[in-house]
This record gives structure tokens, sequence and C-alpha cells, in this order.
């Protein structure tokens, strides 16, 4: 049993100069858990409330005063010299003090800052690294990185739909090795932009943001990028996509590359990339209304590239018990924010992998220095994390966790085979 003993709630900024919750939790008078609680820009519909103040006096409607005090006032009272048998029970005590779907009372920030925090807190307590506190596995192993080097959508102000291009340093048997391969292609393409008079201005997670023409030529600068640094596209290193289709979907058709579609030829379109380039995975490909759109894109592509769901699913067990059922996807994005505790989200993940369905560990455009996430992915043996381009600190706390983790371990990588994605 531990006893919560000390609860106090306040103040951080993300990675955008937006408030965002910060928590810090004591159990037995003795041991400490801190946690910051990311943001997202892009959010699907049906993830769990992010609770703001909406003055928009106050940190332009962004404030986080009423969850803050939330944390020290009515949870203060509520939790402080309560014991819990472990993880599970104090999340679950928390979704009663809620009392609602998708915690529409307390907010899902609110309650993500305490559980993380009584995690962290947890393992000190137990005196073992975080990531064997939350699953302590046989196997140790760490996950690929996905490194969003180039943004469009939501995320940037140019003429690209697709949200995010990533490179997947899958080909090697370290972390350190798939890192290094991924920060030489980074920096062989800031140069190339430059030296072509595109910006080289970073995004919300680090990637550039050039106008270029099309997502073919992106590719084909990245594959280009890849051979100059030394590497082979395809054999060491894969694409992935985050399309954000929900961006550009209205009244059943999606508007892409200045033209009006259905679901079948905006498939067509995907599927003629995934020809062209070595894409491993595709993320939010149809919108997330368009069920039909994900049974027929899986159908169609699934054999051979992770269809992954992220608004789809918002990180939701029951979505993705849904989503298995019926076929939709054979992988989900992790995001903690979405859901709002640590057992829920380890409830997906073990439904995912019970199902052999792949998962992608994921961080949010709004980030801060909390390298959580990092242990999360190691203590599920996550194929992947998707956790930005290696710029930007907010980003490479989580890298540098990987590589911290790697010394002390001599962990290896999680073997990817690019012929076949799915988790096993």
């Amino acid at each position: 049993m531990s006893k919560i003993t000390s609860l106090n709630g306040y103040m951080v900024l993300d990675s955008r100069g937006y408030p965002t919750v910060a928590c810090e939790l004591f159990l037995d008078n003795a041991f400490k858990g801190v946690a910051y609680v990311p943001s997202g820009a892009s959010t699907g519909q049906y993830e769990a409330l992010e609770l703001r103040d909406g003055d928009l006096k106050n940190y332009c409607g962004k404030g986080v005063k009423q969850p803050i005090n939330f944390i020290n006032e009515k949870l203060n009272k509520l939790l402080c010299d309560q014991s819990f048998d472990n993880q599970s029970s104090f999340d679950q005590c928390l979704k009663t003090i809620d009392g609602t779907d998708g915690y529409r009372s307390l907010g899902a920030n609110t309650v993500l800052s305490l559980s993380l925090a009584f995690s962290r807190a947890s393992a000190q307590k137990n005196q073992m690294p975080l990531y064997q506190s939350i699953c302590d596995n046989d196997v140790l192993t760490l996950p690929v990185p996905m490194l969003n080097v180039i943004n469009g959508g939501a995320h940037a102000n140019n003429n690209l739909d697709i949200q995010e291009f990533m490179i997947v340093p899958h080909g090697f048997e370290l972390f350190s090795d798939a890192i290094q391969a991924g920060c030489e292609v980074y920096h062989h393409l800031k140069k190339y932009l430059s030296n072509h008079d595109y910006t080289t201005a970073v995004g919300d997670e680090g990637g550039f943001a050039p106008n270029v023409l099309s997502a073919s030529q992106v590719l084909e600068i990245l594959s280009d990028m890849i051979s100059q640094a030394g590497y082979q596209p395809g054999k060491e290193i894969c694409f992935a996509l985050d399309i954000a289709a929900s961006e550009f979907y209205k009244n059943g058709l999606y508007t892409y590359d200045q033209k009006t579609c259905d679901s079948e030829s905006i498939i067509n379109t995907w599927s003629s990339l995934t020809k062209a380039f070595p894409i491993i995975s595709i993320e939010d490909p149809l919108a997330d209304d368009d069920l039909a759109g994900w049974q027929l894109i899986t159908k169609k592509l699934g054999d051979k590239q992770l269809i992954v769901g992220d608004d789809l699913l918002v990180t939701s067990y029951n979505k993705l018990k849904l989503g298995i059922e019926q076929n939709w996807m054979n992988s989900i994005l992790i995001k903690l924010n979405q859901v709002g505790t640590l057992t829920q989200t380890l409830q997906a993940i073990n439904l995912a992998k019970s199902n052999n369905k792949s998962f992608i560990i994921s961080h949010r455009s709004g980030e801060t220095e909390d390298d959580y996430i990092a242990d999360l992915a190691i203590a599920t043996n996550a194929p992947f994390i998707k956790t930005g381009a290696p710029c930007r600190s907010e980003r490479l706390s989580k890298y540098n966790r990987l590589l911290s983790v790697e010394y002390k371990t001599n962990a290896k990588l999680f073997k990817i085979d690019s012929k076949n994605v799915t988790y096993g």
C-alpha cells in the first residue's frame, strides 16, 4: 500500500509557449513523482477533454487555472492520506471522482498529471527504473524512432496537405545507430533546403516546412538525402506518413492537392505513393468518420503497410476493440492524454498486442521536457516511438532518455521486418 501524503498542482509552459498542468505527488512522505502534461494541436473529436479556462485575457483562452485549482483543492482533500494498492486502483479512483466519460468534469489533463506523477513516485518507492515499474518485461527492447522531418497540413503554413513526412531508421541493431542515421539524414536535408532557397525554419515538432510542390517531391528529396548520408532507402530507412485526412475532409469528400475526390480515389493516391516509395506506415489516411474507407484501405494495403488509427481510435480500448472486430486498421497510435490515465493507456496497448496489432507510442505537438513516453515505449516493448525531429529539446529529451537506457542496459532495437508489419 502507498499513501499519498502531499499533492500539488502548478503551471508550466509547453513547447508552444502555452500553459499546461504539472503535478508533484509524494507517497509515504518520502517518494516523489512529478509529471508535465502535453497538448495536441491536431486533435481528434473523440479525445478526452483537455480542460482550459477559456478566458481570452489569460494566455489567449488557454490558461489552466481551473485544472490546477482542482488538484490543489478538490483532489487534495479527497486523495491526501488515502492509500492505494497499485496504479490501477489509483487511476480507478480518479475515474470515479470524475464520474463522466472522457473526464468532462476534471479534465483529462488534470487526471493525467496525477496518474503519471503517481507512477513516477511508485517507481522511486520500488527502487526501480520507471519503465520496469510500469511493466516488468523479460525482454528489454528500444523502439524504432519515427522522425518527423517535413511538415505540412495543420502543422505548417505551406501547400502540402499531408501533415507529417517521417523517416524511419529501422535497419539497425542499436537505437544509437538508428538515431545517428536519422540525425545525419536530417542534417543533409537542412543543407539541401538551404542550398535550394527553401526555408529551414522548423515547426512545432522540429520538422522543416518548405513550400514544395507535392508529396512525391518530398519523398524524392528524402530518398536522395538518405542516399547522400550513406544509407539505403527501403533497406535501412523507410518512410512514414501522417496524412491527418480529417483536416481536408468535408461532406463525404476529400480535397487533396486542390482536387476533390472520394474515398476510393484518395486510397488510390496513397497506394500509388507506396508503390513508388518505401513507405512502412500511413497514419490517419482517411477521416475518422469514413469507416468504409478505413476497411477498404486496410484490405488493400494492410498486408504491407501499417494502417495507423489516431483520430479514429484516440487510444480508446473500446474503439480499438471495435476497430479490430471490423478490420478498420492494423495499428494504433498511443497518446496518453487522449484517454487520461496510464491504466487506460496500457489497456489499449495490451489489447493491440493480444490481437497481433502494431502500436506506436506518440508525443503531442505541444510537448514539454518530460520524457515519460520514452519509458512507456520501453516498458511495453513498443515497436516504434513517434516524437519528432532530432531538434528542439522537448523532442530530444525522449531520444536522450532512450540513449541513456541503451547505455545502461545494452538493450537492442526492436526488430522490424518491413515486409511484415504486424506486432510479434
